[in-house]
């Protein structure tokens, strides 16, 4: 199966600029995986597709304002930093947006004292930082949030680019699908029977790097912090035992309930196996680790009975994840179809409900 399989053409005026507001005003497609049958609503019409004793599993993270300018300290040269992970206090994995900053370069951020030393070099444009102090106050004054590059206008509200339930902050982009989500949605939600679960996944390089390979199995998935609790691994099994569909609001919600579900079988996320139904039939693992499962069609999910995501860029690992979900034509189709009813696409985009 080859890259260009995902491949599909999608015209500048459908990439959405704002977010929608109010954040549930977005349109929302319903598409049936077991007929195909597609309907169109707005996103406020979800308490009505759901049910008690479904669980939405959100995705907790909070994206850090982890774009920062810098400027190389002998030249003067522009230098953009994009921190992705912290490793230590002072150490973080970045990618930079400049030629030729070598190990050993020193950057300094305007306006402050902080400066940073390229201490090694990763693939591509990444690079391994360390800081002359922690950073955590340097973001908050000097910190940008860190939006797609497709998207070309200056966000007046920086959270519009958080979920109403962020909470840890450790993310280089959002988990869109959850920006659609109000406090008074949630209200509704709750007083129909539909139980909230938490995972964390820590958005990282793979939403920024783009895949180059040509066959879909060369591609080599970065890992990601994850997390699934006792607590919130208790609610979802419970509510599967008590025969409730597992709803992942976004593909990295469903990425980490597919993770536990492969630990709790004894499995590697990284050499995902085909599964059982005894492997379906297990509670999910609680655990806390950095996950890299790559999920394409051929995969056979464990846990998510159904998904809330928004759509997605062509030749995407997030095009592939979906088409193992729900199939890749029957998705393309989707795509068309929403194309032709003007939808919005990407981040700031409408949603699609996987059932």
């Amino acid at each position: 199966m080859n890259v260009a399989d995902f491949d599909y053409d999608l015209p500048a005026e459908y990439i959405a600029q704002t977010p929608a507001e109010p954040r549930d005003s977005a349109k929302l497609l319903r598409l049936d995986r077991q007929t195909g049958a597609l309907s169109h609503h707005l996103f406020t019409d979800i308490v009505d597709m759901l049910e008690a004793r479904d669980v939405l599993v959100l995705n907790n993270t909070r994206v850090l304002p982890a774009r920062l300018n810098a400027v190389k300290a002998t030249t003067g040269g522009k230098v953009e930093i994009l921190l992705l992970k912290r490793l230590t206090d002072r150490r973080w994995r970045a990618v930079v947006g400049a030629r030729n900053v070598r190990r050993g370069m020193r950057l300094n951020i305007p306006e402050s004292e902080v400066f940073c030393v390229v201490v090694e070099e990763l693939e591509m444009s990444q690079r391994l930082l360390e800081f002359s102090r922690p950073v955590r106050e340097l973001l908050a004054k000097r910190g940008e949030m860190p939006l797609p590059p497709y998207i070309r206008k200056r966000l007046v509200d920086s959270e519009r680019y958080q979920t109403v339930y962020s909470e840890i902050e450790g993310s280089a982009a959002a988990p869109t699908a959850g920006l659609h989500f109000t406090a008074e949605l949630f209200r509704k939600l709750g007083r129909k029977g539909v139980e909230i679960a938490l995972c964390t996944l820590h958005i990282g390089l793979d939403t920024f790097q783009p895949v180059t390979v040509e066959r879909v199995r060369d591609h080599k998935i970065h890992s990601e912090y994850a997390t699934l609790d006792q607590h919130n691994a208790e609610i979802i099994n419970e509510a599967r035992r008590a025969g409730g569909r597992i709803i992942a609001v976004g593909t990295t919600s469903a990425r980490t309930l597919e993770t536990a579900a492969i630990l709790a079988a004894g499995g590697d996320p990284a050499k995902p196996k085909p599964n059982t139904q005894r492997e379906r039939a297990q509670p999910l693992l609680a655990f806390e680790a950095d996950t890299s499962l790559f999920i394409f069609p051929g995969y056979r999910w464990r846990a998510v009975d159904a998904m809330i995501t928004n759509f997605h860029l062509p030749r995407s690992t997030l095009m592939m994840m979906l088409s193992a979900f729900v199939g890749r034509e029957a998705l393309l189709d989707a795509y068309e179809t929403a194309k032709l009813m003007n939808y919005r696409f990407y981040s700031f985009g409408d949603a699609m409900f996987i059932t």
